[in-house]
């Protein structure tokens, strides 16, 4: 990546811009991100197809590495990058609209089964989890210890979008997200390839520390209230419970994952 000279030619003026003025929605088939951790991230992202940066001259400052001369970059004051983005969203001076990343099977994501610490990476089930900060969340933490993956059911999880992107902090570009049509497929399939289902769930009587395997394991979390539907859960081949103080009920469902991610990663 390298950064625009000062000097370049502006493609356009502040408050003139075009795609998608007022709105806060990306052109059709397009996603639009917004955050230097989130931008600079799909930027350094091979897999990504960019389309055009909007950015302050102060937002290009604070990227890391420079932007090919030929990028397509329009500057823009903070007031017109607001107009582009979600609501009150923190855009910090850089909006991007890029392509989609290319879909994933769950095949693509689980790798032979040995007793290597790369094969024996958690895998991250979401059952109905459909607030995009949660998902953002959650793909952060996944990062941060190491999992395979995320998997969510194409239905009932958010898109991706700005809002995922900008919670992930950068992991959306870093950790494989697999939707598929069937969750619970899916979790058979997980076992045929070795992996133990451990599912979260506040009224289970085993601990984690108590569930959790030594090799390969996917956790299956669901959503805030409701949980894990019965079906998901009849599919675990184990229920358990973080031990938390009975002043508090549950857990938000990041928090949750990134517990059980950091008790697989201290194995």
């Amino acid at each position: 990546m390298a950064r625009r000279n000062d000097k370049a030619p502006l493609r356009g003026r502040a408050g003139r811009m075009q795609g998608g003025r007022g709105s806060g929605r990306a052109s059709q088939g397009a996603v639009r991100l917004w955050g230097r951790h989130a931008v600079e991230a799909a930027l350094k992202n091979p897999q990504r197809q960019h389309r055009k940066l909007w950015a302050t001259r102060e937002g290009i400052a604070s990227l890391d590495g420079e932007l090919p001369a030929d990028f397509p970059v329009e500057y823009a004051d903070v007031a017109d990058l607001g107009r582009l983005v979600a609501r009150d969203a923190p855009h910090q001076g850089l909006v991007l609209e890029c392509a989609p990343l290319e879909e994933l099977h769950l095949a693509d994501v689980i790798a032979p089964d040995s007793d290597t610490e790369e094969a024996n990476r958690p895998i991250v089930i979401l059952d109905q989890v459909t607030d995009p900060h949660n998902v953002g969340a959650i793909l952060r933490s996944a990062a941060a210890f190491g999992a395979c993956a995320i998997v969510t059911q194409d239905r009932h999880a958010p898109p991706e979008s700005g809002v995922v992107a900008k919670s992930a902090s950068g992991a959306l570009e870093i950790v494989p997200w697999v939707r598929v049509v069937n969750l619970a497929r899916a979790l058979e399939d997980l076992a045929e390839a070795g992996y133990w289902r451990l599912g979260l769930a506040g009224e289970a009587d085993a601990t984690l520390a108590e569930a959790l395997p030594a090799g390969r394991v996917a956790f299956v979390l669901g959503a805030e209230g409701e949980g894990m539907r019965h079906n998901i859960a009849a599919h675990c081949d184990a229920l358990c419970r973080l031990p938390i103080s009975a002043a508090m009920e549950s857990l938000n469902v990041s928090n949750a994952a990134a517990i059980a991610l950091y008790a697989a990663a201290a194995r």
